[in-house]
């Protein structure tokens, strides 16, 4: 995994001081607290154990220390002590206790609230930079892509690292604070003891991380998995009218099971894996305790050491607590594993290229004016030749019809002309400048597309005729329904415009979807049409209505209409013949008509 996917990642967390500042000082004020409940350990002990100082102890004077406010808690406790004996000290110790405990729980709150606050902050950051850049990339990477490793690249995988990666990073910064803390306690109260517990303490570690570098690999395969397993959902759920139309159920499901069951295998592997740190961090934590206890005590009953009875537990409970942030640490890092995958899976989106890209100098294109042409245009989808050599001009007002069979390139030419793609070779000019040479925005706001497929959201009628306009009025959304012959079953439905019509539109007829699609191309009144098979879902009388409305529309405008009904084009200023990528024939309807072995001709008879 690479060492730079972590620090990629942590970038989304900018700017990074304004949460670990606070955290960091909230998160030492928690340990420093907590430090001080167990070094309270040793006089509580002594006062149970009657081995408490009788000498008085100096009021110690004021200083920015540590060893100030021990000094100052003795001073208390003997005077304390001395005054109205033992009880009164256990009571006087306890009251400190609680207080301490109270800091240390407060301290460690109010560092979790700005952990918290990280981790939403870095997430929310990532996955809105997913978001833009999944939708700046070009139609052909969709086309390219399952549409669910996307999702499950946005989702699943962008919620992995925020459950591993973020907290990662304050785990990094407490649990070293943390062992640090104690140590310095452990080496104050026994520097012989400590010196040899940290020597044993690294080979644990090493174990501990050999373990680590194992979850890797099937990290990275769980996430792949788990993508596919997210695709198989979407299409099934997509096309449940054909599952069950060819009664494929068995099939769609012996998928699903064989990819659930390797899933499964990989997430038992790294989870035996994984837990396999915390029991060896813990048995090895264990030893330990158990080797000092046993040297350790050896010392205190032979009078060979410095150590107290009471100060040795206190030692002992110390160092136990040692091995909790060790284990916090090592089940970070595996985990951490996972989430590192899923975030090379969430970077390889962000450092796909963008094909479709404003240069440096492009200018706005205030209005389309003149015409729209392409000049010797090639394209092709990776390496299958699409168009070869396409030539022709759209002028102003003009309405050109594209025809022929299919797979011939009619819909890749409609899709240059937004700059959905970009041209091979050639290129596509509008008002006698190259498009690349204007802002993809400002042109494509010059167009009005309406596509054979009909693409609705899951909102309301309202707002999916004014996805193009949102600032619409309720009168202009009517008006341009009223065009596209959507009226009036509009009424008919639930709650009129403000009916919801499902997850894209399915509760809808196909021809009901087309005419709405239509109205919101009517809705942005632009000068450019392009429909792309813009009448094929509607029944004849639909059709009829609607092809009135758009002939209409089309009169003051620049339309290019792709067509397998050549009935809804005869009206065209100019037909244009596409097959196998290149022009055959162009013409009107009645020249191309007469036209004797001609496509056009061909086409016209056989469809009556």
């Amino acid at each position: 995994m690479k060492r730079s996917t972590y620090f990629r990642l942590l970038a989304y967390t900018r700017p990074l001081g304004r949460f670990l500042v606070p955290y960091t000082i909230f998160a030492m004020l928690s340990i420093v607290f907590g430090l001080i409940n167990f070094s309270l350990i040793i006089p509580l002990l002594n006062v149970l154990f009657g081995t408490a100082p009788v000498q008085a102890v100096a009021r110690p004077e004021f200083s920015l220390n540590a060893t100030y406010v021990f000094d100052l808690f003795n001073y208390y406790y003997v005077d304390t002590l001395q005054a109205y004996g033992p009880y009164r000290a256990l009571q006087f110790i306890c009251i400190v206790v609680v207080v301490s405990v109270l800091l240390t729980n407060l301290f460690r709150y109010l560092s979790i609230r700005i952990e918290e606050h990280l981790s939403a902050h870095a997430i929310r950051q990532l996955r809105q930079g997913l978001f833009d850049k999944a939708t700046s990339l070009h139609l052909g990477y969709f086309t390219n892509e399952r549409k669910g490793d996307l999702l499950a690249r946005l989702t699943t995988d962008v919620q992995e690292v925020e459950h591993t990666v973020t907290k990662s990073l304050t785990v990094a910064i407490r649990e070293p604070i943390t062992i640090v803390g104690y140590f310095v306690v452990l080496i104050l109260l026994s520097a012989k003891l400590t010196l040899i517990t940290m020597l044993v303490i690294p080979i644990a570690g090493f174990a501990i991380s050999s373990v680590i570098r194992k979850l890797r690999r099937d990290a990275r395969a769980g996430q792949d998995s788990l993508s596919r397993i997210v695709s198989l959902i979407d299409e099934t759920l997509g096309g449940m009218r054909i599952v069950k139309g060819f009664n494929a159920q068995k099939l769609v499901r012996n998928k699903f099971e064989e990819e659930n069951g390797r899933y499964a295998d990989i997430i038992k592997r790294m989870a035996f894996k994984r837990e396999l740190a915390s029991p060896f961090s813990e048995f090895t934590g264990v030893t330990l305790v158990a080797g000092i206890l046993l040297y350790g005590g050896s010392l205190v009953l032979s009078s060979q050491s410095s150590l107290s009875p009471s100060e040795f537990v206190t030692y002992l409970v110390i160092f136990s607590q040692v091995m909790r942030p060790a284990k916090s640490l090592s089940t970070t890092f595996s985990n951490l594993q996972r989430g590192l995958a899923a975030g090379d899976r969430v970077l390889d989106i962000i450092d796909t290229p963008a094909q479709i890209q404003d240069r440096p100098d492009a200018v706005v294109l205030p209005r389309f004016e003149n015409e729209i042409e392409l000049r010797d245009v090639t394209f092709a989808y990776e390496e299958t030749p699409v168009l070869k050599g396409i030539s022709f001009r759209i002028p102003k007002g003009k309405l050109v019809a594209l025809v022929g069979p299919s797979g011939g390139g009619k819909s890749t030419i409609a899709d240059l002309i937004p700059r959905f793609y970009d041209p091979a070779s050639g290129s596509v000019r509008m008002d006698g400048r190259d498009l690349r040479d204007y802002t993809t925005a400002s042109v494509r706001a010059q167009l009005g597309i309406v596509t054979q497929e009909s693409i609705l959201f899951n909102d309301t009628i309202f707002n999916n005729i004014a996805f193009g306009k949102p600032d619409a009025t309720e009168a202009e959304v009517i008006e341009a329904a009223k065009i596209a012959n959507a009226h009036d079953f509009i009424l008919q439905t639930p709650q009129g415009y403000q009916t919801a019509i499902g997850d894209r539109g399915t509760k809808l007829s196909g021809g009901q979807r087309q005419r709405l699609s239509i109205a919101r191309a009517v809705l942005k009144n632009p000068p450019i049409l392009i429909l792309d098979e813009a009448t094929s879902a509607l029944d004849n009388e639909s059709e009829k209505l609607v092809q009135e409305a758009l002939f209409n529309l089309m009169k003051s405008r620049t339309s290019l209409v792709i067509a397998h009904r050549l009935s809804t084009i005869q009206h065209a200023d100019e037909i244009i013949v596409i097959e196998e990528g290149r022009i055959r024939e162009r013409g009107t309807h009645a020249e191309l008509r007469e036209r004797e072995g001609g496509l056009y001709r061909k086409l016209a008879e056989l469809a009556g």
